[in-house]
């Protein structure tokens, strides 16, 4: 059985998987209705609710598809700093009227998941926070169904190749969201997407870049380098598709914030937004717990978003945000193409 190869593409653009709302069924239709490849996002769903989403995708394109999840990761909180901190957001929770979320450890469902996946066989999946094992990347290949490993050095890379994955994703520093970083204790590597593109292509023939790409002249940049894709998810964030909330659509292209920055702040693991005041006020203090930190802090965040307050809650973004602009998720994918 032939698997779907990202080289097939008539336009070398894979839309990124962006959880907790950005990605929609209607974005990822869009994407590749527009000839490039739309991802939804598997991670912080419900297995039922992924399959809905998937079937909501197809029904609105006829073209590859693809679902990304988080690997479990390794339970690393401490529960002594998990309760520290959430004392200290106790007085920013009663500003806002809300009780703090249960800091609870899950592993996302990820099983149910990947059952869910082998049923309804999107084209591509793709993994973060690590590698699924290699006997489910044989179930998915055995099933139809490529796979892609999202890496941040040239060790992980190797690794995911090892266990049988069919191209890689390698995430530069300048991604917007949550770094795909196996080891959920380590700071996030710093090399260049140019270094990590070169040396993931000693690696993998098949290499999509990704991670501050907004712009045609960087998606350029990157097919002259050796990818054979790029993966953009900042430039759709305003796209009329997108499911990005009122408050950080605003804040986007408000002028008050000038630049992002990685922090552990919103879900104790490293994510790249745009920096506010949550950032600065708790990010040196925030222990690495994931997914504990996101749920403790779940309630805050949505609480900060009803009310329009954008100081309070993330707002996932990659170094090129300026750049991005609002229309339709078609009409940006032809820009980034030069179409």
């Amino acid at each position: 059985m032939a698997l779907f190869d990202v080289r097939d593409l008539e336009v070398p653009i894979v839309g990124a998987p962006m959880a907790g709302g950005p990605s929609t069924p209607q974005l990822a239709a869009a994407v590749t209705e527009a000839g490039g490849l739309g991802f939804l996002a598997g991670a912080l769903l419900t297995a039922d609710k992924l399959a809905e989403d998937i079937a909501v995708a197809r029904s609105l394109t006829s073209g590859p598809l693809a679902v990304n999840l988080f690997v479990p990761q390794p339970d690393v909180g401490k529960p002594s700093e998990i309760a520290a901190y959430a004392e200290e957001l106790g007085e920013l929770a009663r500003h806002f009227g809300v009780q703090l979320g249960e800091p609870r450890y899950t592993d996302d469902d990820y099983a149910q998941k990947v059952e869910v996946l082998l049923d309804l066989r999107p084209e591509v999946v793709s993994f973060t926070f690590g590698c699924a094992d290699a006997g489910d990347i044989k179930r998915f290949a055995e099933a139809g169904v490529a796979t892609l490993g999202t890496v941040t050095t040239k060790a992980e890379a190797e690794a995911a190749v090892a266990r049988g994955v069919d191209a890689l994703v390698a995430q530069g520093p300048h991604a917007g969201g949550h770094r795909g970083t196996f080891d959920p204790l380590a700071r996030p590597s710093t090399d260049s997407l140019e270094t990590l593109v070169v040396t993931a292509g000693t690696v993998s023939d098949v290499v999509v870049a990704a991670g501050g790409i907004s712009t045609p002249g960087a998606v350029a940049a990157m097919l002259d380098l050796g990818a054979v894709a790029v993966q953009v998810g900042t430039a759709l964030l305003l796209s009329d598709e997108a499911g990005t909330n009122s408050v950080s659509r605003a804040a986007l292209t408000d002028p008050q914030f000038t630049e992002t920055a990685v922090t552990r702040a919103f879900s104790g693991r490293y994510a790249r937004g745009l920096r506010n005041r949550f950032m600065q006020n708790h990010d040196p203090t925030a222990p690495l717990a994931y997914p504990q930190i996101h749920y403790l802090t779940g309630p805050l965040r949505k609480a900060a978003v009803a009310a329009g307050d954008p100081h309070a809650t993330n707002h996932w973004a990659g170094t090129g945000f300026k750049e991005i602009r609002s229309c339709p998720a078609a009409q940006i994918v032809a820009e980034l193409t030069g179409r």
